[in-house]
């Protein structure tokens, strides 16, 4: 489907997707700058104070342009009733949802206009996303870093066009153009990129986790609820024996500091470039996918 028309600017069909302990201003701003979507989530602030002074800084320094916030949708998240009351203040274009789709936090961003993009890993919940009201829905599929699903975009995005009609975003081991332009020939509207913006020089991971993720393969992921309760995908050299339980916000920032999200597009990539740089490379290789697939023999 067309774009909301606050995305039409983009230079290329892409989001920066919200990374726990590693997006911040600086990551979102050159994002934004470079033409694509940068996102960050609410809770890589301490305080619901300091995710106001972020949203003020990157604000100044983007301009007009489009960026977003993750919220966490869920009962172990007790900032999230003045986090949404933060970001109805700063009249943030595009919220993203997580681990709830909730028709009162729906309403609160569109009231200013605002964007509403859910992210699922299985068809019941984008049919409880769409009866919630969301603008867009986030198909996060098999290889995805963080708290991905087990389904192939193959699966999930026709799933999901069954009983949703709005934008479609699509993750799951993306790292290049040419797989953008995939996700688009699949039917998603949007690609959804994160362990890609992780070994950028932007970004707030440390060094040594940029490093080992531009140097790790697929086979170095390992997906495990080990670490937070619920299945996610890690650098399996740094997940450790034993169980942190059941989801707790409380605790999270402990548990993810030294286990390293990362998801299994760690094999598209080597290098630890700038932002501007990584962007000009997606939208040449992308250019040129498109070119090619409309080059294709079989289009006669």
């Amino acid at each position: 489907m067309p774009l909301p028309a606050a995305l039409t600017g983009l230079r290329i069909p892409v989001v920066a997707a919200p990374m726990f302990l590693a997006s911040g201003p600086d990551l979102v701003v050159e994002t934004c700058r470079a033409g694509v979507l940068g996102t960050f989530p609410a809770l890589n602030c301490r305080t619901t104070e300091g995710f106001g002074d972020w949203l003020t800084e990157i604000r100044a320094r983007v301009g007009r342009a489009p960026y977003g916030v993750n919220l966490i949708v869920h009962r172990s998240n007790p900032r999230l009733q003045a986090d949404l009351e933060m970001v109805v203040q700063h009249r943030v274009p595009v919220v993203i949802t997580s681990l709830g789709a909730v028709v009162e936090v729906v309403a609160a961003v569109q009231s200013y206009g605002g964007l509403v993009f859910h992210d699922v890993i299985n068809a019941r919940h984008a049919e409880k996303a769409a009866e919630a009201g969301v603008d867009g829905i986030i198909a996060v599929c098999a290889g995805a870093g963080g708290h991905g699903g087990t389904l192939s975009p193959f699966a999930l995005i026709p799933e999901i066009r069954r009983v949703f009609d709005g934008t479609l975003l699509v993750a799951g081991a993306i790292s290049t153009g040419a797989q953008v332009a995939a996700a688009r020939a699949m039917g998603a509207d949007l690609a959804y990129l994160g362990t890609r913006f992780l070994a950028t020089r932007e970004s707030l991971a440390s060094e040594p986790q940029k490093a080992m993720t531009a140097g790790a393969r697929a086979a170095d992921i390992a997906y495990t609820p080990e670490v937070s309760g619920v299945a996610a995908n890690f650098l399996a050299a740094t997940v450790k024996a034993g169980t942190h339980g059941a989801m707790n916000l409380a605790d999270e920032a402990k548990a993810w500091r030294d286990v390293w999200s990362a998801g299994q597009g760690v094999a598209g990539f080597d290098d630890i470039p700038a932002v501007a740089d990584l962007v000009d490379r997606l939208a040449a290789e992308y250019r040129l996918a498109m070119q090619a697939a409309g080059a294709d023999p079989f289009l006669r």
